[in-house]
């Protein structure tokens, strides 16, 4: 069992649901709200490794969405900057277990990461079910 520091967008139906699976596979989990974390850009560059920086973005973001910002051209600063001026930019969740962090919630990397025992793998855990009904259902 871990314990795991989960960066949230409260309300967020996916959220709520990757919250689940994780208690559901014996991990505690500890709920933070991703939107008011008095994030510095160090401290937030570090969930996001090795990934490009397009992929640190929520791709349900209505800014993302409607192609206000153009990912591919995005320095590390720039994206860190974006962020820290408007968290539901953020690829969320963030999660921390110790001195390990994630960013976003692939199903077979966090059970090869800490385990989410014999759970039934769910769809898509990442994209808004709300924005794949509607064009625009301003909950991003």
């Amino acid at each position: 069992m871990a314990t795991i520091i989960f960066y949230e967008k409260p309300g967020c139906i996916n959220n709520t649901r990757q919250k689940k699976l994780l208690a559901a596979a014996g991990h505690l989990v500890v709920a933070r709200n991703l939107l008011t974390e008095a994030w510095q850009p160090n401290r937030l560059r570090t969930f996001f490794g090795e990934l490009a920086v397009r992929d640190w973005f929520n791709a349900s973001a209505p800014a993302i969405k409607q192609g206000e910002i153009k990912l591919d051209k995005l320095t590390e600063q720039e994206a860190l900057a974006l962020m820290l001026e408007n968290p539901l930019l953020i690829r969320r969740p963030l999660m921390q277990v110790g001195d390990s962090l994630m960013t976003g919630f692939d199903q077979e990397a966090v059970d090869n990461w800490i385990g989410l025992k014999e759970i039934e793998a769910i769809p898509d855990l990442e994209s808004c079910p709300r924005a794949l009904a509607q064009a625009s259902c301003g909950h991003e």
